[in-house]
Formats: C-alpha cells, structure tokens, sequence
C-alpha cells in the first residue's frame, strides 16, 4: 500500500487548517488516514505547525513520501533532517549521541531565528501603531486649528451685533 504524508483540511472558508497526516495514496484528500502526525495552521505570522517529529521520521523510515508542501514542514520542523541523521546512524557513520547532539544544536538555531522574526515583527507592528497615532494626532490638530478662526471671527461678529445694539438703544 503507497502511503503518503500530505494535509489534511480543515476549517472553514478562507480561513484554513490542515491536519499533517499519514494515509493511503488512493484514499480523498479529506478521507481517511492512517495516523495523524500534526496540524498546520497557516492564518498566523509566522504560521502555527504542531508536528510529532518521531511519528513523521517512523512513516518516512517505512517508505512513506511526503507531498510538496508536506515535505516542507517535515523540513521546516526538522523530521527530514533527523530521519537523516537515523540513515547515518544505521551506516555507522554516526553514533545514536553525536546524532541527538546535531538535531538539537539544529532545534536550538531554529528556535532562535523564529524568535528573531517574532520579534521583529512585533517590532514592526508596534512602529506602525505609533506612526499611524502620530498621523492622526496631525490630522486632529490641523482640524482643530482650521475650525478655530471661524469660531473667533463668530464671536467677533456676535459682540459686533451686541455692541450695535447697545448703541441703539
């Protein structure tokens, strides 16, 4: 049987959200599935993948070949790379620490550039709230400043019209 590792959707219009799951080849998209490794979410910045990074490596070491975008996850949360380093282990080439040492300075890398894009993006977002708060105070202030002479030329020609009428009397 030609199992592949692809998504799954879920969720409703325009806003999408996929399991990350193991099943046969031949069955629908949304049908039935072996094991269910994950989920991805892509509505978030940076997007949102849970993923049981053993379970992915168990189904690549079987023969299961992931999809174009699956196998970018599998990527992006390093189940390839570890399934990788098993290859060399079972050669010799590696032992079963100096593999474990290599996935988790690799883990520890990754973890620092999402935190580094986290925060630059919270960075960039709260530099935006700022620019915009500074462009509407602008704004109020020149609204403010066109509305106030019409208010004293108003006044003026009030006390004008009360002074003549004083006047008169």
């Amino acid at each position: 049987m030609p199992v592949k590792i692809r998504l799954q959707r879920h969720g409703k219009k325009g806003k999408p959200y996929y399991w990350i799951v193991a099943a046969d080849a031949r069955s629908k998209r949304d049908g039935k599935y072996l094991e269910k490794l994950g989920a991805y979410n892509p509505n978030t910045n940076p997007a949102t993948i849970e993923l049981n990074v053993d379970g992915a490596v168990q189904w690549l070491q079987n023969g299961a070949q992931p999809t174009d975008t699956a196998r970018a996850i599998l990527s992006y949360k390093g189940a390839l790379l570890k399934n990788h380093l098993a290859g060399g282990v079972t050669k010799g080439a590696l032992t079963e620490e100096q593999a474990e040492a290599k996935f988790n300075a690799w883990l520890e890398d990754k973890a620092a550039k999402v935190q580094a894009k986290e925060a630059g993006l919270s960075d960039a977002q709260a530099k935006a709230k700022a620019e915009a708060l500074a462009a509407e105070k602008a704004v109020n202030e020149a609204r403010i400043a066109a509305a106030a002479p019409v208010v004293e030329e108003a006044t003026e020609e009030a006390e004008g019209e009360v002074t003549a009428s004083n006047e008169e009397e």
